[in-house]
């Protein structure tokens, strides 16, 4: 998860998805699962999402990515959010 986190996500979500000045940090306690739940995530590769928590703008698709990709994706940044007891 992490090599396709990195490929995909970190320009705008940052290494170890904490954010950058282009995109919110997913190791943050709004995005646990409780709030936006795995297929959220998916949605918003696919689709992309409005702006909506934070002041970036809104997330454009990410194109050429698989749904497997995507779960493999969204894995990784479960795993960051529990590691910092976010779950």
């Amino acid at each position: 998860g992490k090599i396709l986190f990195d490929a995909n996500c970190a320009l705008c979500h940052g290494e170890q998805a904490k954010g950058t000045d282009q995109g919110p940090p997913l190791v943050h306690p709004i995005y646990e699962p409780s709030h936006h739940g795995d297929a959220a995530f998916q949605r918003a590769v696919q689709q992309g999402s409005p702006a909506h928590h934070w002041q970036f703008g809104d997330m454009p698709p990410v194109d050429e990515i698989s749904d497997a990709e995507i779960a493999t994706i969204v894995t990784y940044v479960r795993e960051l959010q529990a590691a910092n007891g976010i779950c």
